[in-house]
């Protein structure tokens, strides 16, 4: 998985993508759950890393299920005033749930295996042929790498001024949710300082470097197609044309 071509691992992911909104039926979502288990086996990442990607979108998922769960309209099952449980309701709950999570790993999947270079590279071949309708795809792909590689960045400078604030007298355990949120806004004007500090020292030491784009540029490490490539492009096809067949049936 690892030595794959990043233009295979990005078209994968996007499919993979697809085939989670092709797929409307909850017992096919087990070839799902097997495809993206044998992916996580084959990168050797260990499982429990993998899952502490969901844990900063758990909210997002509760929250998509509650609401699913008492307010889609249905078949009522309990009901108290305006607030109903419903079959439909428990049913597309779960639905949503698991396709949140399946989303949140196989995406996971390309960033863990992947470097920012190589996706970089990757997004740039792909998107080529847009150079020619006045698209400027190397400073897109470009933005997307310096976005990816400042994430860790970013949340290292957040642990570390909640931990300053914290040693002054900060809570930001303490309270409901809304509380919580409340704690969180003084953290916002420091964090946007830092990020605009480091984003002129990046533009700076680019154009010191007399970095001017993509136009004239080489690659060091060009990208190309082996055998295990075309392996995966085959298994990809087999794997979407299995999800739309069983759309197409309504199974």
């Amino acid at each position: 998985i690892h030595r794959l071509d990043s233009r295979i691992k990005l078209i994968a992911t996007f499919v993979f993508m697809v085939s989670l909104f092709i797929i409307n039926k909850f017992w096919p979502y087990a070839i799902v759950f097997i495809s993206l288990l044998a992916v996580i086996k084959l990168s050797n990442i260990p499982t429990k890393y993998i899952l502490k990607g969901l844990k900063p979108l758990r909210w997002i998922i509760i929250f998509t299920f509650v609401i699913n769960v008492f307010f889609l309209p249905g078949d009522p099952i309990w009901s108290f005033g305006f607030i109903k449980i419903t079959e439909q309701g428990i049913s597309q709950a779960i639905f949503m749930a698991l396709r949140l999570i399946f989303l949140v790993l196989g995406t996971s999947m390309l960033t863990l295996t992947t470097s920012p270079m190589d996706l970089t590279d990757g997004i740039e071949r792909l998107l080529n042929p847009f150079n020619k309708i006045g698209l400027p795809v190397h400073e897109l792909a470009m933005m997307m790498t310096i976005a990816l590689r400042f994430i860790p960045t970013l949340l290292d400078e957040t642990d570390k001024i909640m931990k300053a604030q914290m040693s002054r007298g900060a809570d930001f355990e303490s309270g409901n949710l809304i509380q919580r949120a409340k704690a969180m806004v003084p953290l916002l004007v420091p964090l946007f300082i830092s990020a605009f500090r480091r984003a002129t020292d990046l533009a700076m030491a680019m154009e010191a470097r007399c970095y001017h784009g993509g136009q004239g540029r080489t690659k060091m490490k060009p990208l190309h197609y082996e055998k295990r490539d075309y392996i995966a492009f085959v298994i990809l096809v087999a794997y979407l044309a299995v999800g739309v067949a069983f759309r197409v049936v309504g199974l």
